[in-house]
């Protein structure tokens, strides 16, 4: 017996069932992360954000060049990138749990309140993390698969 047709197969009650229940527990799963991603960061960087990325750069840049990144920043598009990638990508250490900066990030997290897309730039097959190492190191500990916004250049 037939419920259901899709692109001209026949779909039985089981097959149907059975389909409603995937598309149900992935659009939960979907739904839960956007809740996860929305519960820890802010939908952009604060406005701080940019001068304290400009001064990291200016470590490693000359200060035109570390401005032109910061204006980058400043009008790219926020993305979504896996904290485990990130940290591959910059070949950063991931810090302790114990560190003062990283704790006080955890802090905001479990009070409810939200942290900083991260500031990041591309540069020489290199990513430089220009801004927000101790919140990258945060997301990493809540969970290393968690979706965190950044700013990319």
């Amino acid at each position: 017996m037939s419920v259901s047709k899709e692109a001209g197969k026949t779909i039985a009650p089981l097959k149907l069932f059975q389909k409603l229940l995937f598309l149900l527990y992935h659009y939960k799963i979907e739904l839960h992360l956007k809740k996860f991603y929305e519960k820890f960061w802010l939908k952009d960087p604060e406005e701080q954000d940019f001068p304290a990325a400009t001064d990291y750069l200016e470590l490693l840049f000359i200060p035109e060049e570390s401005k032109a990144y910061t204006d980058k920043l400043k009008s790219a598009a926020t993305v979504i990138k896996k904290a485990k990638d990130i940290f591959r990508a910059s070949s950063l250490p991931l810090l302790p749990e114990d560190n003062l900066h990283l704790k006080q990030d955890l802090k905001k997290v479990k009070k409810g309140n939200k942290l900083s897309p991260i500031l990041l730039v591309r540069h020489q097959n290199k990513l430089i993390i220009a801004d927000g190492y101790h919140r990258m190191c945060a997301a990493y500990h809540l969970a290393e698969d968690e979706d965190v916004p950044c700013r990319l250049v």
